[in-house]
């Protein structure tokens, strides 16, 4: 009989909002008990640090969720991922990022925790075309003017990356976990140009699966990951337009859905509304293919809920206050996958 070795992951996916850590040179450690104001006047950037009790807090969440990969969205570049890691994570983990194409200079990124028996390898997608242009832009060239800016161009590119984290041990061209890690269009429309984000995130969705569909042909027995805040309802239950094309073009299945999770508790997300009314949306995802579903722990998938000083779960913010309060506007998402094989 042959032996197979085996490996148990736990992952964690979060959306930790405007992680912006950035400092002159290696920050101390002891600039985690500086004073609020003392702590941002350290920024050397345009952007202001994320409030230090919510790094605390985020931290405190993230050892108690204790996964071996975290999946980062909104992070400000590879520094702000260093230094949190640093400063508030233990040098626990291995930080890894490739800036992307964000106008906001948010990234994805990871972290992976150290001395795992496996070696990792990080490509970006930044530089491939989406297949994708602006109404205005395909009438301009129709018509043969120039689009804004005096440039013709055939496509957009994604409006942040698509990172593709491989997980290998001796051969990085045959990895045992292949993810791919997004941060699709948000809905923000402020040009008025693409209402809702509709056909730009519609368009690095498509892409998105495309890289995935050309991973599963060169790799079709390897477990694949896809994974992000997809600035909508991709699950699929009541599919936004947009991501409909998951369904009808490949086999990838949401992790709470394969977990069998309740709707209620699906929630990554809350839209506050008037009259203290909070509408609660998965738009954070981690879709697994076949090969990855039939590995997913039982009873080990859930969205994790943020705690207060006495460890107890907050309540779902009601209003703009309470949600201004929490370490994140997103939640983490965390489960397991056991007994994957490693070559």
């Amino acid at each position: 009989m042959t032996w197979t070795k085996t490996t148990n992951l736990k992952f964690c996916l979060l959306n930790a909002e405007n992680l912006f850590l950035m400092f002159e040179g290696t920050p101390q450690k002891e600039a985690v008990n500086l004073s609020e104001s003392q702590w941002q006047r350290l920024s050397v950037s345009v952007y202001e640090n994320k409030p230090l009790k919510k790094c605390h807090e985020i931290a405190k969440a993230l050892k108690e969720i204790n996964a071996d990969i975290i999946m980062l969205c909104e992070v400000g570049g590879f520094e702000s991922l260093n230094n949190f890691n640093h400063l508030f994570m233990d040098d626990a983990y291995s930080p890894c990022l490739i800036e992307g194409n964000s106008e906001r200079n948010i990234d994805v990124g990871f972290l992976i925790r150290k001395n795992m028996d496996f070696y990792f390898d990080l490509q970006s997608n930044k530089n491939r075309p989406i297949n994708y242009l602006y109404p205005h832009e395909r009438q301009s060239l129709l018509n043969g003017y120039p689009i804004k800016g005096g440039k013709v161009t055939s496509s957009h590119k994604f409006s942040r990356d698509v990172a593709e984290l491989r997980l290998f041990t001796t051969d990085r061209e045959k990895p045992f976990l292949t993810i791919l890690l997004a941060h699709l269009k948000s809905r923000l429309d402020p040009d008025r140009i693409d209402p809702n984000g509709f056909e730009r995130r519609q368009a690095e969705l498509r892409t998105l699966i495309e890289i995935y569909q050309e991973l599963e042909a060169v790799h079709p027995d390897l477990p694949i990951m896809v994974a992000g805040d997809f600035n909508g309802q991709a699950g699929v239950h009541h599919t936004d337009e947009e991501f409909r094309d998951l369904y009808s073009l490949t086999q990838l299945s949401d992790v709470l859905e394969v977990s069998q999770l309740p709707p209620e508790a699906r929630a990554t997300f809350y839209q506050v509304r008037n009259g203290g009314k909070a509408d609660g949306r998965q738009i954070d995802f981690a879709f697994l293919n076949p090969n990855l579903q039939k590995l997913v722990k039982a009873g080990a998938t859930k969205v994790y809920r943020y705690k207060d000083e006495m460890g107890m779960e907050r309540d779902v913010p009601r209003n703009m206050e309470a949600k201004l309060h929490l370490p994140s506007d997103h939640y983490p998402l965390v489960f397991e996958i056991e007994n994957l094989k490693v070559p």
